[in-house]
C-alpha cells in the first residue's frame, strides 16, 4: 500500500501503452423552449459547443492528466475529424500518438445535443464504420504495438467495438505482453470474455458483466461467484465490475472480494466515466499500488468524472482531494472533543456507506514508523480515525517521564497528517471502549502484534470487520529516540 503522494510521484514515472477505438466527441449545449412547427420535435437554441477526444482517446487523456506518459495506438479516417484528433493529441505533451490512417473508414464521431438547463442528453448523432480493421490496417496496428510494447510499464486495451481490437490484435498484444512480464488491463466490449484470455484484469460494467457471464449479477455474492468462474476460464488475475451508483466490486483469484460504495455526488454526465476508471487503475497498478489501493483510487476518480460535464479527465490534484477530503482542514477541525462529536461524525460517514478504519497509540514523538502504519491504514479504508492515549494514560504505560509532548500537541501533529481524518483522545489504558463505540471496518496495528494480541479484535470481528497488521520499520521507536536524546544531552 502507498500513501497518495508516494503513489502520485510514482505515477509520473510510468508509461501506459493504450490501444483502442478513438472517437471525436462533440457536445452541443443549448436551451429548449419550443417545439418545431415542421415536426413534433424539440428545437435546441445552441449556445455553445465543445470538442473532446473521446473513446479510448479519453483514456489516454486521463492517463496524461495523472502525470503519466501514454503511448496511444488507434485508427483515424482520412478526414477532418481525424485531423482534429491528431491536432488534439499533438497538444498533449504526455501523449505519444501512433495513429494509423484508414482511408476506407470515417473517423468515429459522436455529437451529443445537451439541454444546458437540465444537463440532459436529448439526442446523439454518430458517424462511424463499426467493422473490424482490414488485414493490412490490422498488420500495421500490430507492428506499431510490438514496437512500442518494450517501452510500456503496463498495457490497456480500451474496446469500443469499432474495429481496432480485432481478434488478431488482441491476441498478439496479450501474448507479447505476457512474455515480457507486463500486465494487461481490458475495458471490454466483446461479450465473449474468452477473447481476452490471459489479460490481467477486465473492467466491465454490471450489464456487460451479466451478459458475458450469463449471470443475474444482482447481488455481491452473484457477482463474486460469476467472476471467479470467468477468471478461471480466461486465466485472468482479477475482475472489476463497475456498478454506477452501487459502487465497484473487485474479485481477485487470490484473496477476498472487495466492494467499495460509490461516492455521494451530484451526477452531471456519465460519459467517459469508464475511461477514467480504466486509466486510473492502469496508472496506479503500474506505479505499484495494491489491488485495494488501485480500486479506491479508481472509484474516487469516477466520482470526480461524473460530476463534470462532457467527456472529462481527472487530474492528480482532483483525485487527491477526493481521496483525502480532510487533508485541507485545520488541525482543530480534525480532533473530536467529545464522544457525541465522534458519534455525529460516524453517523455522517456511515450514512455515506464509507469504510471506517482505526489505529491507535501514544505517538509521543512522531517518527517514520508511525507514519508508515498511519498511511497504510488510510489506504485500507475511506476514513481513518486515530485513537490517542491521554497524558495520564501514557504515564501509566510508559512511566512518569513520559509523555515528552502533551496530548494536545500530539493530537495536533497527528491531525496535520493528510492520511488522518479524525483524532480521538482516550483516557483508558487500552482503546477497547473507543473501538466498541466506533466498530471500525478495519482495525490496524503494527506487525509486532499477533492478531489475538490486538485489543478490540473480537469486537471488530463480531461486526464483520478485519484486522490488518503492518510490518514495522526497523530502528524506529519513541523510546529509542528519547534515550538517544538523553545520551546526547548528558
Amino acid at each position: 500500500m502507498l500513501d497518495f503522494d508516494m503513489l502520485s510521484n510514482a505515477m509520473t514515472r510510468k508509461t501506459v501503452l493504450c490501444i483502442g477505438d478513438l472517437m471525436l466527441d462533440e457536445f452541443v449545449y443549448g436551451e429548449v423552449a419550443r417545439i418545431s412547427p415542421e415536426a413534433p420535435a424539440p428545437v435546441i437554441a445552441v449556445q455553445r459547443s465543445e470538442i473532446n477526444v473521446g473513446g479510448a482517446g479519453n483514456v489516454a487523456r486521463n492517463i496524461a492528466a495523472l502525470g503519466a506518459r501514454c503511448i496511444f495506438v488507434g485508427i483515424v479516417g482520412d478526414d477532418d475529424s481525424g485531423r482534429v484528433l491528431k491536432a488534439q493529441f499533438d497538444a498533449e505533451p504526455l501523449i505519444e500518438p501512433m495513429l494509423v490512417v484508414d482511408p476506407a473508414r470515417p473517423t468515429t464521431r459522436k455529437v451529443r445535443f445537451v439541454s444546458e438547463h437540465f444537463s440532459t442528453h436529448m439526442l446523439r448523432a454518430d458517424w462511424e464504420k463499426a467493422e473490424p480493421a482490414a488485414p493490412a490496417i490490422e498488420r500495421t496496428l500490430i507492428d506499431a504495438i510490438m514496437a512500442m510494447l518494450p517501452r510500456a510499464d503496463i498495457v490497456l486495451l480500451s474496446d469500443y467495438a469499432k474495429g481496432v481490437l480485432t481478434e488478431s490484435v488482441v491476441r498478439s498484444t496479450i501474448d507479447a505482453a505476457r512474455k515480457l512480464g507486463k500486465r494487461v488491463i481490458v475495458d471490454p466490449k466483446n461479450m465473449n470474455f474468452m477473447a481476452y484470455r490471459g489479460a490481467s484484469i477486465l473492467t466491465p460494467n454490471r450489464k456487460e458483466f451479466a451478459d458475458a457471464t450469463r449471470s443475474l449479477a444482482q447481488t455481491q455474492a452473484q457477482i463474486v461467484d460469476a467472476a471467479r468462474l470467468s477468471m478461471q476460464q480466461t486465466d485472468s488475475e482479477a475482475m472489476l465490475v463497475t456498478q454506477s451508483e452501487f459502487g465497484m466490486t473487485l474479485v481477485t483469484r487470490q484473496g477476498e472480494a472487495i466492494h467499495v460504495p460509490a461516492y455521494p455526488v451530484k451526477v452531471r454526465d456519465v460519459s467517459g466515466a469508464g475511461d477514467t476508471v480504466a486509466a486510473v487503475l492502469a496508472v496506479a497498478m503500474a506505479a505499484g499500488a495494491t489491488w485495494d489501493t488501485a480500486l479506491r483510487a479508481a472509484n474516487a476518480a469516477a466520482a470526480v468524472a461524473v460530476g463534470k460535464k462532457g467527456t472529462a479527465t481527472v487530474s492528480a490534484a482532483e483525485l487527491r482531494k477526493k481521496l483525502l477530503p480532510h487533508a485541507s482542514l485545520a488541525v482543530e477541525e480534525k480532533i473530536a472533543p467529545t464522544a457525541a462529536d465522534l458519534d455525529a461524525q460516524l453517523a455522517e460517514w456511515r450514512g455515506d456507506d464509507l469504510r471506517v478504519g482505526f489505529t491507535n497509540g501514544c505517538f509521543d514523538i512522531l517518527h517514520p514508523g508511525h507514519v508508515k502504519v498511519i498511511t497504510q491504514a488510510r489506504a485500507a479504508c475511506d476514513r481513518l480515525i486515530v485513537g490517542l492515549n491521554s497524558d495520564a494514560s501514557v504515564k501509566r504505560l510508559k512511566g512518569p517521564a513520559r509523555p515528552v509532548q502533551n496530548e494536545r500537541a500530539r493530537a495536533e501533529v497527528l491531525a496535520s497528517l493528510e492520511a488522518v481524518d479524525l483524532v480521538v483522545i482516550f483516557e483508558d489504558d487500552t482503546p477497547l471502549k473507543l473501538i466498541t463505540q466506533i466498530k471500525p471496518s478495519v482495525l490496524v496495528k503494527g506487525g509486532d502484534y499477533s492478531r489475538e494480541q490486538v485489543v478490540g479484535h473480537e469486537v471488530v470481528a463480531a461486526n464483520g470487520g478485519e484486522i490488518l497488521l503492518i510490518d514495522l520499520l526497523e530502528g524506529f521507536s519513541t523510546t529509542s529516540l528519547v534515550n538517544r536524546a538523553k545520551r546526547g544531552s548528558s
